[in-house]
Order: structure tokens, then C-alpha cells, then sequence
């Protein structure tokens, strides 16, 4: 009897001993996402000839040996003479200029105006 006691014992206090407490766990999963980039080419040409209208600030004409081509200055665009200098005054019809520009068409960006005279 005194068998059966210890061996009944044992056997119920055996799953207390050897429980284990679980904790939960979380796990977080992060994902780097590389950004896309992408290059765009841009390739500057430009028309020269003689200016028939300009309005500062606005468009200029210029008739080149495709008939007249009209271009609309932005901000940006710049007005110099052959060395580089910021031209000061208006540009005058019959004055001789290169038109350096991105674009064809209707999307045509003028960067700036050379002054051949």
C-alpha cells in the first residue's frame, strides 16, 4: 500500500515538475522596398535664324530656314550674346539668334537665346 501511496504521488506532482510556462512570441517581418529610379535623356538642339516677334518673358519667333518657329520662354531661359553676357535689352525683329531648346512640337523648353549680333 505504502507502494501504491509513493508511486500515486509521484505521478501527480510529475506533470508540475516538468511544466514548462510558454510565453508568447511575436515576430515582426520589416521588407526593405528599393526605390525605382529612373533617368531620363535629354537632348538640346536649336534653330537659328532672325527674330520676327518677341515678347519678353512670353514667346519669341524666330524665321529660320524651316519658316517661322515660335517658342514659348519660360522663366528659366536666358538671354546671352556669343561671350555668355546676359543680354539687358529686348531683342529686336531682324537681329540674328540661336534658340537652344528641349522638346519638339508643342513641348518645346527653351533654355536659352544666343545673340549673334
Amino acid at each position: 500500500m505504502k507502494r501504491i501511496m509513493i508511486a500515486l504521488a509521484c505521478a501527480l506532482t510529475a506533470p508540475l515538475a516538468f511544466a514548462q510556462t510558454s510565453t508568447p512570441t511575436t515576430a515582426q517581418k520589416t521588407t526593405a522596398i528599393q526605390p525605382t529610379t529612373t533617368t531620363k535623356e535629354t537632348i538640346t538642339t536649336y534653330t537659328a535664324g532672325t527674330v520676327t516677334t518677341y515678347e519678353p518673358g512670353k514667346t519669341i519667333v524666330v524665321k529660320s530656314g524651316e519658316g517661322p518657329v515660335s517658342f514659348a520662354l519660360g522663366t528659366t531661359a536666358r538671354i546671352v550674346n556669343g561671350a555668355g553676357n546676359v543680354v539687358k535689352s529686348a531683342l529686336k525683329p531682324g537681329q540674328r539668334v540661336r534658340v537652344y531648346y528641349t522638346g519638339t512640337g508643342d513641348t518645346r523648353a527653351v533654355e536659352h537665346v544666343v545673340v549673334e549680333d
